[in-house]
Order: structure tokens, then sequence, then C-alpha cells
């Protein structure tokens, strides 16, 4: 339950990130560099979250079951 959760947790960043670095996009114009530290948290969370999915993936506590598979 905790892997879930840090996994939802990390998407929540990210959007986070996406809409304060189209913030900063729009309010800065290009002066600051706070768009630029948004793109490094965001991708900064992205390896985050394949690193917690693969890992629980190969745990086993995420699964890939899909309806149309017996």
């Amino acid at each position: 339950m905790i892997l879930k959760t840090a996994i939802v947790l990390c998407i929540v960043v990210i959007f986070i990130s996406l809409t304060s670095g189209l913030f900063f996009l729009f309010k800065d114009k290009g002066k600051t560099k706070y768009t630029v530290y948004s793109l490094g948290v965001r991708v900064s969370a992205a390896i985050i979250l394949l690193i917690l999915v693969a890992y629980g993936l190969y745990n086993g506590q995420l699964g890939n079951q899909v309806p149309w598979s017996s």
C-alpha cells in the first residue's frame, strides 16, 4: 500500500511541477530560471516514478492483470 501511495504522490508532483513550469513560463517570460528548475523537478520525479514501478513489478506488489487474459 505504501508503494502505491508513493506512486500516486510522484504523479501529483509531476503535475504540480508541470503547472508551475507553465505558470513561470508565462509570468517570467524567460527572465528567471524557475522554468528550468521546474523541468528538473519533473524529470527527477519521473525517474523516481519509473524506479518505483519497476521495483513494484519486480517484487510482485504491482501486477499486470487484464480482463481479457485468462
